[in-house]
């Protein structure tokens, strides 16, 4: 038996009620008195070892349900933990005592949340459902910060004027020709006396990029590719030359918090960084000869695979467009942290969410671009490309982080995207050709679905005992 002392009052009490006796008539059972009883179920008395051996006899419970119940303060735990109320208490105590005192009303707040959680997430997938077919809806899920900004900035084009405007004005003023990094470099030092300093791992194991403003360095780590690199010293140079414009594009966002503000803030700054590092005029040029071959462009410009593949979504300057390209980056588990699109992402006609898209099949062929046909259930068909990513470099002992980026337009500019080249006799209208697909398993009524993971929420569920169909939820 544990030295540790057991406080266990409210379940003592829970024990005593169910079973219909005073405080008398159960201390007599235990042989104490009905004063040290009530000491004990108000926790001012521990549990001693031979009360813990009478309470089994007597009542024929299990002991160590006394002092190992943790499940529902687990799970009090995770519903405070959720952002709607977060904050709302100053630590786990007050879970604690509602977890011992009052068992019940805390399995209640659990049933409630988790029926409200799942409420929310129907109500997720019906405004969904509704955007396709052209209703608006205010109807949303609770959000973080970082939610709001993706939301904002995937249904809206992923292009910004006045920041290509300031990317051309700067490299005006730089003169890179086929050294930009050289030239970022030079200006931090001679503008701003800030000196780039690549660190290793063992001097920085937990950043990307750290600016320190008192000694005027800039440290960059190791780990980023050299492509990455560049990337974090034209952030950091457009963060301090273009942060009015920057802030105006942020004030355009109408975002509701100032953390909100801030996760923008630096996704403008990366645009801005993608143009100066591509800049406009060129790289349109060089996409439309090379038929915007994405390995092309990467090698021209001196940048990653998901710099180019990005940046290509960005063409859509009046007068000056290029294929609407619209992308979508993943992790191992199918998460979707990154979409942006030429004319915003399209979630009412492509949705992304159809776990059939080439962008899963990707992990399993890495560094190898996947393109395919991909109709949806209403004849809208897109071209797609897909292809790993690798992230920062990691150590021996550390598993390396890896994403997968889908590229997407309208089969209608197949002509002009070498990737169509590789469908079977370049006919995406030949049915051998295209892969079905749906917005996402509960807003997709294709019927005998292998891949199907969730029931559709349009359709109710199909429970004959007498017939069992391909797809692992039945539907009628």
């Amino acid at each position: 038996m544990s030295d540790r002392k057991i406080f266990a009052g409210p379940r003592i009490r829970r024990i005593r009620i169910d079973r219909g006796l005073t405080q008398s008539a159960m201390a007599e059972a235990l042989g104490i008195s009905p004063s040290y009883l009530n000491l004990i179920e108000r926790n001012q008395r521990p549990l001693t070892v031979q009360l813990l051996i009478k309470l089994a006899a007597a009542y024929k419970i299990d002991i160590h349900a006394l002092s190992h119940d943790d499940a529902p303060l687990v799970a009090l735990r995770e519903v405070f933990a959720d952002p709607l109320l977060a904050g709302e208490l100053p630590g786990e105590q007050e879970l604690l005592e509602v977890a011992q005192a009052a068992p019940n009303v805390g399995a209640g707040m659990i049933k409630l949340y988790r029926a409200y959680r799942e409420q929310a997430e129907r109500l997720s997938d019906l405004s969904d459902m509704l955007a396709r077919e052209g209703h608006s809806t205010a109807l949303a899920s609770t959000r973080l910060p970082i939610d709001a900004v993706r939301e904002v900035l995937e249904r809206r084009p992923n292009h910004f004027p006045a920041l290509e405007e300031e990317a051309e004005a700067f490299t005006r003023l730089l003169q890179p020709g086929d050294e930009l990094g050289a030239a970022l470099r030079s200006w931090l030092q001679r503008e701003h006396g800030i000196v780039v300093k690549i660190l290793p791992v063992a001097t920085m194991p937990n950043w990307r990029r750290r600016y320190d403003r008192h000694s005027q360095r800039l440290f960059i780590s190791e780990r980023l590719s050299p492509f990455d690199q560049l990337r974090e010293i034209a952030i950091e140079a457009c963060l301090i030359r273009a942060q009015v414009a920057i802030a105006a594009e942020v004030q355009a966002l109408k975002l509701g918090s100032d953390e909100a503000k801030r996760i923008a803030r630096f996704d403008l700054a990366r645009y801005l960084a993608h143009a100066l590092m591509m800049p406009y005029g060129p790289f349109l040029t060089a996409a439309k000869r090379a038929r915007y071959d994405v390995d092309v462009l990467r090698s021209r410009f001196g940048v990653s695979f998901e710099q180019a593949a990005n940046r290509l979504t960005a063409l859509a300057r009046g007068g000056g467009e290029g294929v609407p390209f619209f992308m979508m980056e993943v992790d191992h588990a199918g998460t979707r942290f990154r979409r942006a699109g030429a004319i915003g992402f399209p979630h009412a006609r492509f949705g992304g969410g159809c776990p059939k898209l080439p962008v899963h099949a990707a992990f399993a062929q890495p560094g190898q671009i996947l393109a395919e046909a991909a109709e949806m259930p209403d004849g809208a068909t897109f071209l797609v490309i897909a292809r790993t990513l690798e992230g920062p470099q990691g150590a021996f002992t550390e598993r390396p982080r890896r994403t997968a980026i889908l590229l997407g337009c309208d089969i209608e500019h197949r002509d002009a995207v070498i990737y169509a080249d590789v469908l079977p006799a370049n006919d995406p209208k030949r049915s051998e050709t295209r892969v079905l697909i749906g917005p996402a398993c509960r807003l997709c009524e294709r019927i005998g679905c292998l891949s199907r993971a969730e029931p559709p929420i349009t359709r109710p569920l199909g429970l004959d005992e007498m017939v069992t169909g391909l797809s692992a939820f039945d539907f009628q």
